[in-house]
């Protein structure tokens, strides 16, 4: 039996029947009708009552199992296969950027006769398929892991920051291509693990898969690959599409941004403050101020996150076990986001004290995307700060749940950790909030 990817049940034991297999020409008579085409692949929780071609006309069309009366095979598929070309001549005055790969397509191929999507990750693929980048920097590639970015957990991050540290000593710049579910927590990760990197360190994705004409991926990368060559400044950013056009790219700083909506294009925000570039037509436009420099600097990270840390948000009814369980199972840490200002019902107070007094960090966020927690305004946040819990100002909940993580990794003292806490050490903390709430 051939290849038949996806197929199961009634529809493998049809196909199976008939020696069939992914990508053959075959003629399907099914209720007296004769369907000719290619058989395509499906995905792995499709249902097993049809079979899929791509007809002669490029559409695709579903077979019901039941009403098939015969299969022929008219010619056998070909396995797609990939020559990758030659790399492209390149100025070898461009800059030096290392693309690191985490899991997902930072660029694809798509074979159009089985439907199948290949990664390309190579140098020679990434030319390839986005063959705008000669222009912009000789790129080499690595691929650290291969896991979908619901699937990261701490130790990646560890290990992520630790290869941009090998990179950094060599490249002018280093793009990190990512799942965009959870960007914004490795963004933030790297960016307190990577303090002091000389160089721009930028992550990229797509919201939209590349094979749809309305894909995003490409003038991401390209604009993502644009900033890690030439910007003149060091430290952890994300580019992702500044609008729903293919205009701009808007360049964000690694802990202050958000993806706020599920699929567009525009999905990431800087919260609390604007992007601190964009890049037009595969120019830099600078926005912000006293961002750090390149420099040329040996970095040595400090890459260790604890992760037996929490983001628990508050709701009315909230349970104060859930608070209680945290700390009975060996919590070191946990981040609250709460109302407001920063409150938590009345209560929560004794597992709050409990913890507290158990040496357990106890961070204060607020669930509200704007603004910051000011917990001396209402006498529910001055009775939290008496119990010991840290406000932490403007940070991101997802933000002050990183933060917290990286400094019970690498420092011991208390006092130490609750200082680091409410210093503002990467620009996760802004000083001042900005008039207009949206900036793109």
């Amino acid at each position: 039996m051939g290849e038949l990817t996806g197929y199961r049940g009634a529809s493998l034991k049809v196909l199976s029947q008939y020696e069939i297999s992914v990508g053959d020409l075959i003629l399907v008579k099914a209720k007296g009708t004769e369907f000719r085409g290619s058989l395509l692949p499906r995905y792995e929780h499709a249902d097993d009552r049809h079979v899929v071609l791509k007809l002669d006309n490029g559409y695709n069309i579903g077979i019901e199992v039941s009403s098939i009366e015969s299969i022929k095979k008219l010619a056998g598929g070909q396995k797609p296969s990939f020559v990758a070309p030659p790399l492209p001549k390149l100025d070898p005055k461009l800059p030096k950027v290392s693309i690191l790969g985490t899991g997902g397509t930072i660029a694809s191929r798509i074979d159009y006769k089985t439907g199948a999507v290949h990664p390309a990750f190579s140098a020679e693929e990434l030319y390839s398929v986005i063959p705008e980048l000669a222009r912009c920097a000789q790129i080499e590639t690595e691929a650290v892991f291969n896991i979908y970015s619901e699937n990261m957990t701490p130790s990646h991050w560890t290990k992520l920051a630790d290869a941009c540290t090998k990179k950094a000593r060599s490249a002018d710049g280093i793009v990190i291509g990512h799942g965009t579910d959870t960007m914004a927590y490795t963004s933030a990760a790297l960016s307190f693990a990577l303090q002091g990197i000389g160089i721009p360190v930028v992550f990229v994705g797509s919201q939209r898969s590349t094979d749809r004409p309305s894909s995003d991926a490409a003038i991401n990368m390209v604009s993502a690959v644009t900033f890690a060559a030439r910007a003149p400044v060091a430290g952890v950013y994300v580019a992702m599409h500044a609008k729903t056009d293919d205009a701009s790219v808007a360049v964000h700083l690694g802990t202050k941004v958000r993806k706020n909506h599920t699929s567009r294009r525009d999905a990431f925000e800087s919260v609390n403050t604007s992007p601190v570039s964009y890049v037009i037509d595969e120019k830099i436009e600078i926005k912000a101020r006293n961002l750090p420099p390149r420099k040329h600097s040996i970095l040595e990270s400090r890459s260790k996150f604890e992760e037996k840390v929490a983001l628990v948000k508050f709701y009315p009814g909230f349970d104060k076990l859930l608070i209680e369980t945290l700390v009975k199972n060996g919590s070191k840490g946990i981040v609250l986001e709460g109302t407001g200002l920063g409150h938590v019902s009345t209560n929560c107070y004794v597992a709050i004290k409990k913890a507290v007094d158990d040496g357990v960090l106890v961070g204060m966020t607020s669930q509200c995307i704007w603004g910051r927690v000011r917990m001396t305004v209402y006498s529910t946040g001055r009775e939290l700060l008496n119990l010991g819990v840290i406000p932490l100002g403007g940070m991101l909940p997802e933000t002050a749940l990183v933060k917290m993580m990286w400094v019970l990794g690498n420092f011991a003292n208390a006092e130490e950790q609750k200082k680091l806490l409410q210093n503002n050490l990467v620009g996760e903390i802004n000083e001042r909030s900005p008039l207009e709430r949206r900036s793109k």
